[in-house]
């Protein structure tokens, strides 16, 4: 038991140190590990594989809604990064430049692309020319380079794999359209597949992407009561049509600009899958996209029998769930321990008496209940229990969020309830100074306007000025 205990203690408890906590879990759990290049992290085999599935559903649902495929190239002349001036200058702090060819120096400057958007315009540019070109509905999976000064595995890296996908309409409707259909999907992945609630609305002048006419968020909120940006979508408008020159001919013959729209869903869904999930044992997986869902442990696995059976179980249980077996010769209370801080959400434990009596243990993570279930009742259990731990797994986090999410009328009440943490509902006038204000004295920002508005009161929590939007603020990540 004693070893159990210990190998616990590797993990700091997140009421002592939420982010040594966070870092714990992500190497521990054998997430990833840091690359020699500050700022850059090696995704290991689990946490890619755990990638891989919520790539495969978001990638499944993009598909589904008319979109393709492509690639872009990773390297962006500066003369066309110059083109769109708000998207330059919105990205120019981060982005990392090639200059040298081998021993040669370049021409020209090499942006490693922080963002495809001119990519896609320069192309959009030279194969559109009418209204039967449109729409173009085009997504990529691709890495990008943001020279970032503070980084954190998964939150905030140089590199990141992401999906971006950029669109082009023939009109501002159809763009709007694409925008929201598009935050719909990140939200339902988010919320059925990855069981993290999440709060859908408009970013703010401020907060919205560079060269983008309206940005749109999902934000989600971790254990410790920070915020965090879990996707976005962004309406462009005309604007980059008209620096790039992408035209079509309309019915009725006439020159039109585009309209686009371009939107990200990043790595970073990691970083608050553990946040909003984990505990102080470790990760805790939702069932449809943990890398092995069923994990079997033989129980003393030397006698005869024991290990044939358990293989047998796995073959049995490979029909309908992703399952290992550790038959490794590690004790057994080191499995659970290393199991349980990986996350798996069920863990299957099998000895001799369990063979006798035609049974198994199950245990599971969200709750670490343990049942035993028999041999003719397994399948049909094990179904269940997953169905039953992802919904249990949003149903927590729901009332996580909802409960965190706290109407106030006063400054007192604001600034207050910000040292408490969670999302906070309060009116604003619209005027950036009242931002810029707000996050300066108690460094919380406004995450969104809702889409669900609620008249909290009739005047900005900040000025006192009369205000109809009700912004979600609070401190993020």
């Amino acid at each position: 038991m004693s070893k159990q205990k210990d190998f616990v203690k590797e993990i700091t408890a997140m009421e002592v140190d939420f982010p040594q906590w966070y870092t714990d879990v992500v190497l521990k759990a054998e997430l990833v590990d840091y690359a020699s290049v500050r700022g850059s992290m090696i995704i290991r085999p689990y946490g890619y594989a755990l990638w891989e599935n919520i790539r495969d559903e978001l990638d499944r649902k993009i598909k589904e809604t008319g979109h393709e495929n492509v690639y872009m190239p990773m390297f962006i002349p500066e003369s066309s990064l110059q083109k769109e001036k708000d998207h330059v200058e919105g990205f120019a702090p981060e982005v990392a430049w090639v200059t040298h060819g081998g021993n040669d120096k370049l021409e020209e400057r090499l942006c490693v692309r922080p963002t495809s958007e001119v990519l896609f315009c320069e192309h959009y540019a030279k194969i559109i020319h009418s209204h039967r070109d449109l729409p173009k509905l085009y997504n990529q999976w691709a890495n990008v380079v943001r020279w970032e000064k503070t980084t954190r595995p998964f939150l905030r890296t140089l590199e990141f794999l992401w999906q971006e996908g950029h669109t082009a309409h023939a009109n501002g409707e159809e763009a709007q359209e694409e925008t929201l259909k598009m935050l719909n999907v990140y939200a339902d992945i988010a919320e059925n597949v990855l069981a993290i609630p999440v709060v859908k609305g408009q970013k703010t002048e401020k907060e919205k992407f560079a060269g983008a006419v309206a940005t749109y968020t999902i934000e989600s909120l971790m254990h410790d009561g920070k915020a965090l940006q879990s996707a976005t979508s962004h309406n462009f408008g005309d604007g980059f049509a008209q620096a790039f020159g992408i035209q079509y001919t309309d019915k009725e013959g006439k020159e039109q600009f585009v309209h686009q729209t371009s939107w990200g869903f990043t790595t970073r869904i990691i970083g608050a899958l553990i946040m909003v999930h984990g505990d102080n044992r470790g990760l805790v997986l939702p069932p449809k996209v943990a890398p092995k869902q069923v994990m079997i442990v033989p129980i003393a696995q030397h006698k005869e029998g024991v290990l044939d059976f358990a293989y047998n179980l796995k073959t049995q249980i490979s029909k309908i769930a992703r399952v290992d077996i550790d038959a490794s010769d590690k004790m057994p209370g080191w499995k659970f321990n290393e199991y349980e801080m990986k996350g798996v959400p069920i863990r299957l434990e099998v000895g001799p008496k369990d063979i006798e009596n035609g049974q198994v243990v199950l245990v599971r993570r969200d709750t670490l209940e343990k049942i035993v279930v028999p041999m003719s009742e397994l399948e049909i259990t094990i179904e269940k229990m997953l169905e039953d731990i992802q919904q249990n797994m949003f149903n927590r986090a729901k009332q996580h969020l909802d409960g965190s999410f706290k109407a106030v009328t006063t400054w007192d009440e604001f600034t207050a309830q910000v040292k408490e943490g969670g999302f906070i509902k309060a009116m604003w006038c619209g005027n950036e100074a009242c931002e810029d204000k707000i996050k300066e004295e108690t460094t919380a920002t406004s995450r969104c306007i809702p889409f669900e508005q609620e008249q909290v009161s009739e005047k900005c929590i900040c000025c006192g000025k009369s205000a109809d939007k009700m912004v979600a603020w609070a401190r993020a990540y």
